[in-house]
């Protein structure tokens, strides 16, 4: 049976990037679920988690090229996972914000691995700040636009 405190310690940053990114991310999943949309608490944390991975897997010394490679085809897959969540409904088009957050979980966990640990907890506030604390002002808007808020200055 192996000692569990003498893990190397490469493994306990490792875990430690993860369990961050996952912290992060299920915030933003939270939230989602909150509104009952179609991702929440277990795809925001997954795709977040599958993100950092992807970059932690090239080891402690990567070379740009492959940071690189890796970036795009993330960019490219949470794009299309992102694709999923977008549903439209005769001339609605609903999900865009989630599938937007869905790419930023993904950026957070890349983040995360590559130790832009400020830009990580940046991107995870403002995301729920802007699905949060903006809806009211997208729900004001959306009346406005259906003729359900009058202007009540004359038009000159």
């Amino acid at each position: 049976m192996t000692d569990f405190l003498n893990i190397p310690p490469v493994i306990w940053k490792d875990l430690q990037q993860i369990g961050t990114t996952f912290l992060l991310t299920v915030l933003i999943g939270w939230e989602r679920e909150q509104e009952a949309h179609s991702a929440g608490l277990r795809t925001f944390p997954l795709v977040g988690m599958a993100s950092c991975s992807y970059l932690l897997i090239l080891g402690d010394h990567p070379n740009t090229a492959d940071q690189s490679r890796v970036l795009q085809g993330l960019i490219t897959g949470i794009g299309f996972v992102g694709g999923g969540a977008i549903l439209k409904e005769g001339v609605t088009v609903r999900g865009t914000a989630t599938a937007a957050s869905i790419w930023n979980a993904g950026v957070i966990g890349a983040s995360v691995a590559l130790e832009h640990y400020t830009i990580a907890i940046v991107l995870s506030l403002m995301n729920l700040v802007t699905l949060r604390l903006l809806l009211p002002l997208k729900h004001w808007i959306d009346r406005k636009q259906d003729g359900l808020i009058r202007d009540d200055h004359p038009k000159d």
